[in-house]
């Protein structure tokens, strides 16, 4: 039985049947990585506890006549996201023998569903790419041509569920990080709201910015996932209980016409990849026959997103990355009989990888004295206004229709200046800045490569964009 082709509900329904066992699943998908790693490299590394804890699930599903959905379902996690006892690098050498003491709250709420967690993915270090090059261990390949990326920072993640080495995965969203390797692999990816997932036990890129969500194969599984993790959290102060009731059946009952799609003038610019571009005016074409009300909008300050994001999300992350430093976190590479600063120099210069460094450099210099209010405090005030500029556009539409990547997934090292790097997250970074839901998913393909589509939502109305992503995926045939 090909596990990998099925979907989640599919396992469950198998499961519970008791047609299949948990322990079975686990370890067709084990092999699947054993086969696939040596030409994907999507995985850090596997939990050697994978099986057994197949095994006491499926003690329950014996003793009992219902099972959660996610019982016995293979998951991957991001190497950022924390694992109780297991290896949490965050692709970085730096915390290559750093081992977690807790759970993170999202993973902690997949455990309480007895879903089987695989191992840990591959990412962009410490989230700081979008390709996974930056990995301080190996860069991933992408599944469709190994001779490509997977996007980034999630690449390893996304590379893993297109790749049929496990059901769904956890990937974390800074400006981009879930849904641009979703569209280079040809997978979903959803960043919810800022706040509706709680950040605890997420290894902190930027604060403002950070959210985690799932990686999947339809928008229908992304919203089951969702409606598992989403909720406040007392351990993360930004959590937000917006939709406690999340009732997936309700919301897939609800009639996709009545919402009205905007599409944003400035998300199809000239240079735009032309197949990305013929395939979402085809899409466009085929709502417009549907009965759906499009409606053309501008977002002007789209343009400033990129400048704003690479002010705020390097302030925050020097911030944050401050305490690797070889005493509270990280290895310790200095000769402790040196000054304090030699130390940390030594071991921050060794194990910190170029993109890192370079991040870490420009934040420092943002927030320094003398340039705070000429950058930091000036991008602040930017990112209000397109905040507002969102706020505007969403009175008169209800979800916004763009392309998820300004490029079809690139060679691996193509992209040697950081500019051209930064580009590839054009199109995700405003919803970022706004906090605004968010999800990616797959219309077509292109030289045998995906194409995305991005539909962003208001804020907490996971909902419209769940609704609409589902239609299209299934009603229209657009893969």
């Amino acid at each position: 039985m090909h596990f990998e082709k099925k979907t989640i509900r599919e396992i469950h329904k198998l499961l519970q049947a008791r047609k299949i066992s948990a322990l079975e699943v686990t370890q067709y998908f084990l092999r699947r990585i054993s086969q696939q790693e040596k030409k994907i490299s999507a995985f850090l590394s596997i939990n050697n506890r994978a099986l057994e804890q197949a095994k006491i699930i499926d003690k329950e599903i014996y003793q009992k006549k219902t099972i959660p959905l996610l019982a016995g379902i293979p998951a991957a996690i991001k190497d950022n996201i924390l694992i109780k006892g297991e290896i949490a690098t965050a692709g970085s050498k730096i915390l290559e023998d750093y081992r977690a003491g807790y759970d993170a709250t999202a993973v902690k709420k997949l455990r309480s569903q007895n879903a089987v967690f695989l191992g840990k993915t591959n990412l962009d270090e410490f989230a700081m790419g979008s390709s996974t090059e930056n990995s301080g261990f190996f860069t991933t390949k992408n599944p469709w041509d190994n001779t490509r990326v997977p996007g980034g920072s999630s690449g390893g993640s996304a590379a893993a569920v297109a790749a049929g080495e496990a059901l769904f995965a956890l990937g974390s969203d800074t400006g981009g990080s879930i849904r641009q390797p979703a569209a280079f692999c040809g997978v979903v990816g959803l960043k919810p709201t800022y706040g509706s997932v709680s950040r605890n036990g997420l290894i902190a890129l930027a604060s403002s910015l950070d959210v985690i969500g799932p990686i999947t194969k339809t928008v229908r599984e992304a919203a089951e996932i969702f409606s598992i993790i989403q909720g406040k959290d007392e351990l993360d102060a930004t959590s937000r209980d917006v939709r406690p009731n999340f009732e997936l059946e309700k919301i897939f009952s609800r009639e996709p016409h009545k919402l009205t799609i905007g599409i944003p003038q400035e998300y199809f610019p000239e240079n735009l990849e032309p197949a990305i571009k013929k395939n979402i005016n085809a899409l466009l074409n085929r709502l417009d026959h549907k009965g759906f009300s499009l409606k053309r909008v501008h977002l002007p300050l789209t343009r400033y997103s990129l400048a704003v994001y690479y002010i705020l999300m390097p302030a925050e992350a020097s911030a944050n990355l401050a305490r690797y430093d070889g005493v509270r976190y990280g290895k310790r590479l200095g000769k402790t009989t040196e000054k304090l600063i030699d130390f940390y120099i030594q071991t921050r210069s060794q194990d910190f990888g170029d993109e890192v460094k370079r991040r870490i450099m420009l934040g420092i210099y943002s927030l320094s004295s003398g340039y705070y209010e000429d950058y930091y405090a000036r991008a602040q005030r930017v990112r209000e206004l397109i905040k507002d500029e969102f706020r505007k556009a969403f009175k008169s539409v209800d979800v916004l229709l763009t392309p998820t990547t300004p490029t079809l997934a690139f060679k691996i090292g193509e992209k040697l200046s950081p500019l051209e790097m930064y580009f590839s997250d054009v199109f995700t970074v405003p919803a970022s800045l706004a906090g605004l839901p968010a999800i990616s998913f797959p219309i077509g393909f292109s030289q045998g490569l995906p194409i995305g589509l991005q539909l962003i939502g208001q804020l907490f109305h996971e909902d419209d964009i769940f609704v609409l992503g589902d239609y299209i995926e299934n009603k229209l045939n657009m893969k």
